[in-house]
Formats: structure tokens, sequence, C-alpha cells
């Protein structure tokens, strides 16, 4: 793991998803660029004083250099947006699998020069979009393409939190002080942290893709250098309208994210703080209450659930679905064989791009002068 360690919100839940199912071990990291921080985390996580290194760079030659089934066998990258780009290339040039934080780069450019990287390396790279791993998101996305909705209409999704509603990242001691930095984070605050959750859900459930869109991006707490506001209406492919809003100043919220998709014959909806709920909403007859965990549910979703129905499964496992479905798709790539269909199910390169262009076009009509259509951006 190369960052993670401290006061890190992110490390520890990439740690507590990726030992879940007993497929991974940590063995070595750099998990802060202060080394005592690394050492006194490395140490809290068991791992062994020798490979707890003082620079990625080192880790990753180090690692390079030992025997096979000795070195690390991938990397989980956890560090603010703007180093995502060399700490992931070096890992896939030195011959190693990666998983990375979102946004997957701190550009546009970064992201198709990562894409092509993987493509070249013939590497494997994970992007942890989480609210796409849940159980119950599994079964929206199978029964949208069963067409069980009829031809989609429309999309609406929201992610609302209220942390960033006073100037926090003033205080110092939390995150919030890189993810309101554009410096760190890239062009854009709330878009980029939050936005991209919200859009990535949309895409990944509907399986189509926003073709053009009309933004509104704001600072609302004065002084902060980055958007905490955003909203925008979408058109995807096929003729299918949404409304997007995603915020960090609305007091007293959590993370709600609430997603509904609504077709010629009914809707159907999931919020993330009832997490194995869906409710199915039809024209011609009463709503329906699917739960996660029970005998109906499709493939998909099965595989992609652990407990038995009533037993809530959320952030942290949904984490574990991507670790699980990729070192699957490691595994079969190691054996010579294809990965099956239910193993690729994780976010990629190809998702990363896609999200640094979702930043990039709701910058380009969000800060204009005046509300407008804007393409997706491509470069």
């Amino acid at each position: 793991m190369i960052g993670g360690g401290g006061n890190a919100m992110i490390g520890p839940i990439h740690l507590r998803a990726a030992l879940m199912d007993n497929d991974i071990e940590l063995v070595c990291g750099c998990f802060s660029r202060n080394y005592q921080t690394s050492l006194s985390t490395g140490e809290a996580w068991h791992v062994a004083p020798e490979r707890i290194y003082r620079d990625y760079r080192e880790m990753m030659e180090r690692e390079a250099a030992l025997p096979l089934g000795e070195r690390m066998d991938f990397v989980a990258i956890v560090t603010p947006n703007r180093v995502h780009y060399e700490q992931a290339a070096m890992a896939l040039d030195m011959g190693f699998d990666v998983v990375l934080d979102k946004p997957m780069t701190f550009s546009l450019d970064e992201a198709l020069r990562l894409e092509e990287k993987v493509r070249q390396t013939g590497r494997t790279l994970a992007l942890t979009h989480t609210y796409s791993a849940y159980p119950a998101i599994k079964e929206m996305k199978s029964r949208i393409a069963e067409g069980q909705l009829g031809r989609l209409r429309l999309v609406y999704v929201e992610y609302t939190q209220g942390w960033l509603s006073e100037r926090i990242e003033l205080l110092g001691g939390n995150n919030a002080g890189w993810r309101t930095d554009p410096s760190q984070a890239g062009k854009g605050g709330c878009v980029g942290d939050i936005g991209t959750h919200a859009w990535h859900l949309a895409e990944y459930v509907t399986g189509l893709e926003v073709e053009e869109l009309c933004a509104e991006l704001s600072t609302v707490v004065e002084g902060r250098s980055n958007d905490d506001n955003i909203a925008a209406l979408l058109h995807f492919t096929g003729g299918v309208h949404g409304v997007l809003h995603a915020t960090q100043v609305a007091a007293g919220e959590e993370n709600r994210i609430v997603l509904r998709v609504y077709g010629e014959r009914g809707g159907i909806e999931w919020a993330q703080q009832e997490p194995n709920t869906l409710i199915v909403r039809w024209a011609d007859r009463p709503a329906e209450i699917v739960r996660t965990g029970n005998g109906y549910m499709s493939p998909l979703a099965k595989w992609n659930t652990r407990t038995p129905g009533g037993h809530p499964e959320g952030y942290i496992e949904a984490f574990a679905n991507i670790y699980r479905n990729f070192v699957h798709t490691l595994r079969a790539k190691a054996a010579g064989e294809t990965p099956r269909p239910e193993y690729l199910d994780f976010p990629t390169a190809r998702d990363g791009v896609r999200g640094l262009q979702f930043i990039e076009t709701m910058v380009a009509s969000g800060y204009a002068d005046e509300p407008k259509w804007v393409k997706w951006r491509t470069r």
C-alpha cells in the first residue's frame, strides 16, 4: 500500500476490505511521507519492519528485486489525486497490478496516458468506485439489463454530504485539506470527490453513457477555493434524460446517496443508507420491496453477497467485492485462463478516463458565464 497511514480515512478501509475474504495479505508499504508515521502504521498493521519503506520508489524497486512468491503481487494506492499517475505508472512499468482510488488521476491527459499504459503492460487496474459493488446495485443493474422496466426514460442520482458545511480544512488534522485544495485535488472539488461517484453509479447501473450535460458548480462556503455544491442536467445515450446533484455542504447529512431509474413500465430506487433494499414501482400494480440475500436475487447479486437476508452488507463489503473480483481476475490471468464475467465486474481504467472526462465537462459547463450544454470532452 502507498499512503493510508496516520490519520488517513481511506487507507484503513482499503485494508479491512482487502483482508475480508482471506485472499490477500498486506506484506509491505510506504504509508506516509513521514517515515516515522509509516513505521508506526506498518507496525500496527503487522508488516515486517524491513518491508516498511521510506518512499514508494524504494518500495517498487526493492519489491521488484525479490523472487516471485515473495514480492508483492499488486499495490493499493490511497494517496491524493495529484500523485496517482506517477505512482500507478511506475507500478505498472515494474510489473505490478494496481488498485487505485478515484478519481484515477489529476487530469484527463494523465488518465488517458495511464489507460494506455495499462494496455501496453497487460497489467490489471481496479478503480474503487465503491458504491457500484453493493449487492443491491448489482441486482438493480441486472433487472434493468433484463428490460424489466422497459425502455429507460429518466435517471436521478443524488449524493448529499454535510461534513464541509464549515471550513474544517483550516483546522488541520483531517483529510479536508487536500480535498479542498485544487493543487492537490484537481479541477473539481465536490465534483471530483463525490460527483464522480454519482455519475459512475448512474452509468454503471443503466449501462448508458452521458453524451452531454449542462452544469452549475458553486462554492457555497465563503473563502473555499473550489466547488462544494454541484448540479447537472444529463443527456444519456438512447435519448434518456437525467439529473445529478452532489453537495458537501448540506449540514446534518452524512452520505446520502439515492439513485432512481424510470422506464416505460416502472421505476427502481436504491438508497445507500438502507443498502439492502430496492423499491420497485410499477405503473400497473403495487410496488415491490426487494431485499438482498434472498433466493430470488440475480446471479450477479448473489456472487457479491456474503450473508443471508436480513444481515446488512454495506460500505466495507462493497469495497471487499472490488478487491475479491480483482484478485480472482489476477489468479485467472496468472493461470492462463479467461476470467469469468463476474470476476471482471469491477471499475477499470476506462471508468477512470470517463471519470476525468466527467469532471472536465462539468467544469467547462459549470464555470461558463451562462448555463450551456457541453458535449462530453475527450481531451
